[in-house]
């Protein structure tokens, strides 16, 4: 497929090579961004086992539902800016100065939305608590109002760095926010604190993260970067154009990843929003193995030079995701009650069901961030538009017909239906954008299919409640060797790619998270 050329922003076709921009590795890419969602993951794991059982249902619903509506003003602090600006510094990976132009004319617009938005949500903290109707809400939410302000010029600054296809200061700012973040909240909550504590100190994470991040673009980069006195210039003008449908599909996403929690808050009750957030917070970082490859992958297919672009790369990232995916399937389904009371105990017992019936949805989320974030790199936002908007649409119709009746597994449902709608969109688009071949693809999909079958068999085999310890051993191990055998009978895998993964993990791993 041919594709027009695409001249810099700023109208220069070329710029000088700089040591410090040279692109990592894509094998090394992928590790550090692994790392950088691992580290996310512990750190969330641990942070979130204590919150839930130190705060309760009713204090951590308070807690979630400050989350979810401070969730729904990122994009209004964000509008598009940091995408649209990754985007156009994808396209000039290595030239110094273009760079540097790019991310301080993105980062200019970034602070006048990022300060706008988090003071109105800190002063409308007050009016906001009273339409739930829950006084307890009120400094919840100016907690989360800081931190919405640290979170978003931190994230801005990381999707820079990924755009040079250089994500190893990614993972050191991420390891110095979910320090900070984890340390302060478990004290000020230990202290008394409650909710408010727990906003708190997941600001003072972000906050801090926001400022090392800056401090690593000054070092990469150079001063430059950060220097908002400047004009904005053409880069200034290509940014706010692309972000405009950006903004819509960010937006629309945003939504959905949050109406769930707060129509169960306005339907039925903060004790009910904690129990149906419980289980889909501990499941975000399930995501995590997809998100990592999608941050190493995407960047690469942006537009450069001629034009072109190469889709293998991006196929065979799916294919792996497909698999990872597929294993998590087998014990979501079959045993959501043991892994319920693990994690979250017994206070949670309805949050079984929403945890099981979020499989598809948790499925999906490991293949849906590969192929929507190519199409922001090759400048395609504008076909996600009507996307995103049908995904919110079918979950809030969902969601208002089921969650009276049913309760909170509603949100699951509507979740489930509009997520797969969005996914197969997405399919669609990177099929025709970039002539991406669909029948390995789905060949991969069915033979993984069988192999969680095989897992789910073992599983159901060992029970479905009551599991003690060793049971616990027995079918972890049992169902990944009944998952594994079956992707080498399917000839999905042979031995020897398994000999072959272990040993590039081993040789390409890198040895240190140095800049």
């Amino acid at each position: 497929m041919k594709h027009r050329h695409r001249k810099d922003a700023g109208g220069s076709d070329a710029g000088s090579a700089h040591p410090s921009l040279k692109d990592e590795s894509l094998s090394r890419s992928a590790a550090f961004a692994l790392g950088v969602q691992l580290t996310t993951a512990a750190f969330t794991a641990v942070l979130q086992l204590y919150l839930v059982r130190a705060l309760g249902p009713t204090a951590y619903g308070v807690f979630a539902l400050a989350l979810a509506t401070g969730g729904l003003v990122v994009v209004p602090a964000d509008l598009g800016i940091s995408a649209a600006t990754s985007r156009f510094v994808a396209e000039r990976r290595g030239e110094r100065a273009a760079v540097a132009e790019v991310i301080a004319a993105g980062f200019r617009l970034k602070l006048i939305t990022a300060v706008a938005i988090a003071g109105v949500l800190f002063a409308a903290s007050g009016p906001i608590a009273a339409a739930y109707d829950t006084d307890a809400l009120v400094w919840p939410l100016r907690g989360a109002a800081l931190a919405l302000f640290g979170q978003t010029i931190m994230l801005f600054f990381q999707r820079t760095f990924i755009a040079q296809a250089r994500i190893a200061p990614n993972l050191r700012s991420q390891i110095v926010e979910s320090s900070v973040e984890t340390t302060a909240s478990i004290a000020l909550v230990a202290l008394g604190a409650g909710a408010t504590g727990a906003a708190f100190g997941r600001a003072a994470g972000y906050l801090v993260g926001a400022a090392f991040a800056l401090a690593l673009t000054v070092r990469l980069v150079g001063r430059p970067a950060v220097k908002v006195s400047r004009r904005s210039g053409a880069s200034g003008r290509d940014i706010i154009r692309y972000a405009g449908p950006l903004t819509i599909v960010d937006g629309a996403y945003m939504v959905f990843s949050q109406i769930d929690a707060v129509l169960i808050g306005l339907l039925l009750t903060p004790a009910d929003v904690g129990l149906f957030q419980a289980p889909v917070r501990f499941i975000t970082f399930l995501s995590y193995p997809g998100l990592a490859l999608a941050n190493a992958v995407s960047p690469r297919v942006a537009r450069r030079g001629h034009g072109t672009t190469d889709p293998r790369p991006l196929a065979a990232t799916l294919r792996l995701m497909i698999i990872v995916q597929a294993l998590l399937v087998a014990p979501l389904l079959v045993w959501p009650g043991p892994i319920v009371h693990v994690l979250l105990g017994d206070g949670y017992g309805e949050s079984a069901t929403v945890l099981q019936a979020l499989t598809p949805y948790v499925f999906l989320t490991g293949v849906s961030p590969i192929v929507s974030m190519a199409m922001n790199y090759v400048g395609e936002a504008k076909r996600r538009v009507p996307i995103v908007l049908g995904t919110v649409l079918l979950n809030v119709v969902i969601d208002l017909v089921l969650i009276p009746r049913i309760g909170i597994v509603a949100g699951a449902i509507g979740t489930d239906v509009a997520y797969t709608f969005y996914v197969l969109a997405h399919f669609w688009i990177c099929r025709t954008e970039l002539d991406l071949q669909l029948r390995l693809i789905v060949r991969t999909l069915v033979r993984a299919g069988v192999a969680a079958a095989a897992m789910a068999g073992v599983l159901l085999l060992i029970g479905t409640s009551g599991i003690s310890l060793t049971e616990w051993l027995v079918g972890g191990i049992g169902g990944c060797l009944a998952f594994g055998g079956a992707l080498v009978a399917t000839r999905e895998i042979s031995p020897a790619d398994l000999r072959l993964a272990g040993t590039f993990a081993w040789r390409q791993f890198p040895r240190r998270a140095g800049a």
